[in-house]
């Protein structure tokens, strides 16, 4: 079943770029936009196309039981980290960054550098509202938009070399990648941070200078921070053990998610876990894996080679259409240099600011911030610093991209060296 090809294109990439336009467009019925979308495509497949394990409805059960594993370890990691943030956020270690910043540009600029390693070991929408919560007590609620942006540029950037710190590397992680092969979008995010992080700074201070936060005695809540501690050491020490000393089982069960949430139930006794965000975490991980699953129907042998250009575009199709689905495609594809991939759907997506989820969850804090022209003009280092960076990483590191980390049938490939 080939189902249809208008101008040579899968019928199905059509219905997924208009599930992305939509919630590009739409921005308070993305949930909806979403949902609808994956409809219309498994729909259209079942009906027309097939799925890669067949037909029809049988075809479909084949699908998801080839896709159950990755789905349901993005399920945990999503819901538990959004506990493990919260964790972090009441160990009371947020509000206490003010009393360490300067009280000039320098201050603006250092928050920015403290968003970038939050983001590394918290998801990257955290790591945003934290620095947006503490730049709103600082800048006494007054936060201009291009630091807003920078807020974002620097909250994605510093995931994006960290296979905890952002949706898009945890997927990557969760897909057989090896952490140390996203780990020199460093390189990259680096740069991009000093060359936004500078001009947003300055921008801030001679908007709203910082003010001083002296006479705060909070204590921090070390209990709260070790649970945070716990939690990562568990879920590295499971995949470390699932795809280095036991290969293969890793696609046999959801065993990362698990570990997460074994290790958030065995410390409830010793810190309570803020259920309540369960429910708002729920709506935006079912969103998520709504474009995730839509992205694995996707006739990837289809779309451009993979290539450093290929990782540039998609960078600048990140500022527009959400970069979890783009991921998922280059995963499927395969062929990327995984860390320059890493940062240029990470990063990409701060240049609008619906284009990444921080830039989505940051702006119920500044609504102002929803406007595509002023993020532009007020944000315009962003841009300026995803090309700079990118240009570093070719420059220091070069392309090397690796084999396919998955063979044709889905089974974990031999080797994920980089190719000659």
């Amino acid at each position: 079943m080939a189902g249809f090809q208008p101008f040579g294109i899968p019928f199905e990439f059509f219905l997924f770029a208009a599930t992305l336009l939509g919630v590009a467009l739409f921005h308070h019925r993305t949930f909806q936009v979403a949902i609808t979308g994956l409809a219309s495509i498994v729909l259209y497949k079942i009906a027309f196309a097939g799925f890669h394990a067949g037909a029809g409805l049988t075809g479909l059960v084949g699908h998801l039981g080839a896709e159950w594993v990755v789905l349901a370890n993005l399920f945990g990691l999503l819901m538990g980290f959004a506990l493990l943030s919260r964790h972090f956020e009441e160990s009371n270690v947020p509000a206490k960054l003010p009393d360490y910043l300067p009280d000039d540009w320098r201050g603006a600029f250092l928050l920015l550098v403290i968003v970038f390693v939050l983001s590394s070991f918290l998801d990257n929408i955290a790591a945003a509202l934290i620095g947006g919560t503490v730049a709103a007590t600082v800048f006494r609620h007054k936060v201009h938009i291009g630091y807003i942006a920078a807020l974002v540029a620097a909250s994605n950037a510093g995931g994006s070399g960290s296979v905890v710190g952002d949706t898009t590397t945890t997927m990557m992680w969760i897909d057989g990648v090896s952490p140390l092969d996203v780990l020199h979008a460093y390189v990259a995010a680096g740069v991009a941070l000093v060359v936004c992080g500078i001009p947003a700074a300055l921008q801030q201070h001679a908007y709203s200078p910082i003010v001083p936060q002296g006479g705060h005695r909070l204590q921090v809540d070390w209990g709260r921070v070790g649970i945070v501690a716990t939690i990562l050491c568990a879920a590295v020490a499971v995949n470390v053990l699932t795809n280095v000393r036991f290969p293969g089982y890793s696609d046999c069960f959801p065993f990362l998610g698990a570990a997460v949430w074994v290790a958030i139930l065995a410390t409830a006794a010793w810190r309570r876990p803020d259920w309540s965000v369960l429910p708002a975490a729920l709506r935006g991980t079912t969103f998520l894996l709504s474009l995730v699953l839509a992205a694995s129907m996707m006739p990837v042998e289809q779309l451009p080679a993979a290539s450093w250009l290929t990782a540039l575009g998609l960078g600048f199709v990140s500022a527009v259409f959400d970069n979890i689905p783009l991921t998922k495609l280059a995963l499927e594809q395969g062929g990327y240099d995984w860390g320059v991939l890493a940062y240029a759907v990470g990063f990409g997506g701060s240049m609008i600011w619906f284009g990444s989820s921080a830039g989505v969850a940051i702006t119920n804090l500044f609504p102002e911030a929803r406007s595509v022209g002023a993020w532009l003009r007020g944000g315009w280092h962003v841009a300026l610093a995803y090309v700079m960076g990118f240009a570093a990483i070719m420059l220091v590191m070069g392309w090397h991209p690796y084999t396919p980390h998955k063979d044709v049938d889905g089974e974990p490939a031999v080797t994920t060296h980089p190719q000659e």
